[in-house]
């Protein structure tokens, strides 16, 4: 799903190759049949404030929403395992999948980097898309909602994420709210084992909630 990569796309840090590519991205998500309407408004609107912005600011600003703290991480296993062993595994585990796919990591990238997991779904079928998408909506509907809160362009990127999962968007009232304290984080650890037919790779459920506090 050519969309995935697009969304994919603009999670990315804001590097001039990426500054270069935004008129392309914004016919993508244009184009795109299985976003809404609304969805691609909120998506212009990202894309035109990428076009308009300074470099350096944009640059800035993206190091200071998403790389500063938890709470925004677009490191999926940083909302599932925190620093706990088990990441490692998960790691590892993820790594697998999309090499039984014939995918390959670039040597600087982590598996569960949000924008690589959704290029590796923009080359898989949409069913599986859909299901890893629903199975961590938890997580993108957390950090999408704080980037709402925070009064970000970026967090449409997380509710046509969600619309493309069939799961219910994000709850816009929030964006009055402060935001949760950057330590609060959702755990529970994610499984991915090879699929039964043909040594095809399934992606076995991946369950986000809450932490139990106390």
């Amino acid at each position: 799903m050519i969309a995935l990569r697009a969304l994919g796309a603009l999670l990315t840090y804001p590097r001039p190759e990426l500054l270069a590519a935004l008129d392309e991205i914004g016919a993508a998500i244009a184009g795109a049949d299985l976003l809404r309407r609304a969805d691609k408004a909120r998506l212009a609107a990202l894309v035109a404030e990428l076009a308009a912005g300074e470099p350096l600011e944009l640059e800035e600003r993206y190091v200071a929403l998403f790389e500063r703290g938890r709470a925004r991480s677009l490191h999926l296993f940083e909302h599932v395992h925190g620093e706990a062993r088990e990441r490692g595994q998960a790691m590892v585990d993820l790594a697998q999948l999309y090499a039984r796919a014939g995918f390959a990591l670039a040597t600087n990238e982590l598996p569960d980097y949000l924008p690589a997991v959704l290029e590796y779904l923009s080359c898989r079928p949409r069913a599986e898309a859909r299901d890893l998408l629903g199975d961590c909506a938890h997580v993108l509907r957390a950090v999408g909602e704080r980037l709402a809160a925070s009064g970000s362009h970026y967090a449409a990127v997380f509710e046509a994420l969600l619309a493309l999962a069939g799961e219910r968007g994000l709850d816009w009232s929030k964006a009055a709210e402060p935001e949760p304290h950057p330590d609060e984080e959702w755990m529970d650890a994610p499984a991915f084992a090879p699929g039964p037919e043909r040594g095809a790779p399934a992606v076995a459920p991946v369950r986000f909630v809450p932490r139990k506090q106390g």
